[in-house]
């Protein structure tokens, strides 16, 4: 429920900003000024507050100056509308849900869970931890870095995620499982000095990122 009001919200900020950049031709503002009202009335039906009773301009209709049978037929018109926006969404949402079942089905999807505990190699200064799936027969690296900045002094950069250092490879689909090999590469990039002995203050640099290490399984699933 969350997610979808969100959304409507986002689409009414940005029909909003549209409407007021009077930059729109008539026929056009007039569609867009539709959909607004046509999206809020369904956003308070799912909603369960109550609905608004508008002309065919979407403006609402004054309990004053319109009689209670043109409001009783407006009420019904809308309530039609909206009920019929419903069962098109429930609709929409059930072809979906049965199209990724069958695209699940046909190519179901795995996921590889990693959680760093700790990065013994005496580096010395900052380092960046790279872990990423590999094939090795191919020479090719099959998914993105999971990247963990790691201190010189042993701990994570981000102090917060000490312990909970976790990543999820996933959409692993059957296409990888077939694969005759798959490694798990992790590497170790030094970010600091370009070189650690370098003591010379006047010549001393920051910053710089040198490969430092590389580790890795040697293959199979």
């Amino acid at each position: 429920m969350f997610r979808s009001v969100r959304h409507m919200i986002y689409d009414l900020i940005e029909w909003r900003s549209q409407i007021l950049s009077g930059t729109l031709p008539q026929d056009e503002l007039k569609e867009l000024k539709k959909k607004v009202t046509a999206k809020i009335d369904y956003g308070n039906r799912i909603l369960d507050l109550d609905l608004v009773v508008r002309d065919e301009d979407g403006n609402i209709l004054d309990p004053e100056q319109t009689s209670t049978i043109s409001l009783f037929r407006a009420h019904e018109i809308a309530s039609k509308q909206v009920e019929e926006r419903l069962q098109e969404e429930k609709s929409q949402k059930q072809n979906i849900d049965i199209n990724r079942q069958a695209k699940f089905a046909a190519t179901p999807s795995f996921a590889l869970f990693v959680n760093l505990k700790n990065v013994v190699c005496k580096i010395g200064e900052d380092a960046e931890v790279l872990m990423s799936l590999y094939d090795p027969l191919e020479s090719k690296f099959i998914s993105e870095n999971y990247l963990v900045r790691w201190s010189s002094c042993g701990l994570p950069k981000d102090i917060d995620r000490l312990h909970n250092l976790r990543a999820v490879f996933t959409d692993l689909g059957s296409k990888d499982l077939k694969r005759e090999k798959i490694s798990f590469v992790c590497q170790i990039v030094r970010v600091g000095r370009m070189e650690l002995r370098d003591n010379n203050t006047r010549k001393l640099t920051s910053g710089l990122r040198r490969p430092f290490g590389v580790a890795g399984t040697s293959g199979g699933h």
